[in-house]
């Protein structure tokens, strides 16, 4: 496999440059809340991944739309709460314990 060419290189990163990253949560200094919700986008990534669907399979599975999918999986916290991921995860999930520690 060669490098890419310059030419590849400048095309992926305009194709990155509008793209919202991924929120990192600071674990060390996050409060209970943020960590519970954080833990519950978790979920739904890894059941992305396990499942090998993509955002628009999920979000017609949670019927909701397309963005609040994308919060999700980009770990978009402050835009939920813990009613509302355990409420779509429950749809995936239905047997999923959840402990709190």
């Amino acid at each position: 496999m060669a490098f890419p060419t310059e030419q590849e290189i400048q095309r992926v990163l305009k194709k990155l440059e509008n793209v919202e990253p991924t929120f990192v949560l600071d674990r060390k200094n996050a409060s209970a809340v943020d960590k519970i919700k954080y833990d519950l986008c978790s979920e739904f990534v890894d059941y992305l991944r396990s499942n090998n669907l993509s955002q628009v399979e999920l979000d017609s599975k949670l019927d909701i739309d397309k963005a609040r999918v994308n919060k999700i999986i980009k770990y978009r916290i402050e835009v939920f709460t813990i009613d509302k991921l355990l409420s779509l995860l429950s749809i995936i999930k239905p047997s999923k314990e959840l402990r709190v520690s």
